[in-house]
């Protein structure tokens, strides 16, 4: 299954609003994809990484991005970009904002996913069905039903449930690296920054998973609706109204009249 099918399926099966989005980590410059936009060159100033994840759901651009154009000093040290400094590690970054204390906050920036310098690269993010590569991990936003649905479909033939992690922030790292590391899909709270500057909305979650999971989701997709798991939820419809006082003695009054002709 190439990446242009994928997302034709998550149309068919979850119906999103913005396109489901790939993301590769390319090594070289030279193998970017042809039709891309570096944030420094193309825009003009840096953007974060949830930035780029959202020009490429909501514009269809493709972003490549290294850390000459990345705004975000989380982001900075997440993605391999630059060194994990003391000031950093320490905490400071989260506290007094997220946690109480340097040593929560140490806690805190330990636990978002890393990539190395060596595993670094260009960050590239683009929408699924204007696909030139197949990417490392794909991310689609919706509300919580369509990620229940995905959620779903990922299951149909493991069973079981999808651990996910929580913390309200750097969730680019969540997005992206959680999914390289561990090979497990992923269940996205989006974080601050991402509804601050990706303009993500408050009914909005996300899901991610590695590429190579996307022909068992999309079976676990064609499996579920056909077991009756779908999207848009059907609604429960079968039922009789129930109508105000005055509306039910107009309908008895009909009642008395078609009784009085069939008597005369």
């Amino acid at each position: 299954m190439n990446a242009k099918e994928l997302s034709q399926a998550i149309q068919t099966y979850v119906r999103t609003e913005t396109f489901p989005v790939g993301v590769k980590i390319v090594k070289d410059e030279a193998n970017l994809p042809a039709k891309v936009k570096l944030p420094s060159r193309d825009l003009g100033y840096q953007i974060t990484i949830c930035q780029a994840v959202g020009f490429s759901r909501r514009y269809g651009w493709s972003i490549a991005m290294n850390g000459a154009d990345l705004s975000c000093p989380i982001a900075q040290v997440a993605f391999g970009y630059e060194e994990q400094l003391p000031f950093y590690s320490e905490g400071n970054l989260a506290c007094g904002m997220y946690t109480d204390s340097l040593e929560t906050g140490a806690k805190s920036e330990q636990d978002v996913p890393k990539l190395s310098a060596e595993e670094s690269g260009y960050y590239v993010s683009f929408p699924l069905e204007r696909a030139e590569v197949d990417p490392d991990v794909v991310v689609i936003y919706g509300n919580s039903a369509q990620v229940m649905r995905l959620v779903a479909g990922m299951l149909y033939k493991r069973g079981g449930s999808i651990p996910s992690t929580f913390s309200s922030r750097a969730d680019c790292a969540d997005i992206a690296i959680k999914p390289l590391q561990t090979g497990e899909p992923q269940v996205i709270v989006p974080c601050y920054g991402d509804r601050l500057f990706a303009q993500t909305q408050d009914h909005e979650m996300a899901f991610s998973f590695h590429f190579r999971d996307a022909a068992e989701l999309v079976e676990g997709l064609a499996g579920t609706q056909k077991g009756g798991v779908r999207y848009p939820i059907p609604s429960f419809l079968r039922y009789q109204a129930e109508f105000p006082p005055t509306y039910q003695k107009l309908a008895g009054m009909f009642g008395e009249a078609k009784d009085k002709e069939l008597s005369s």
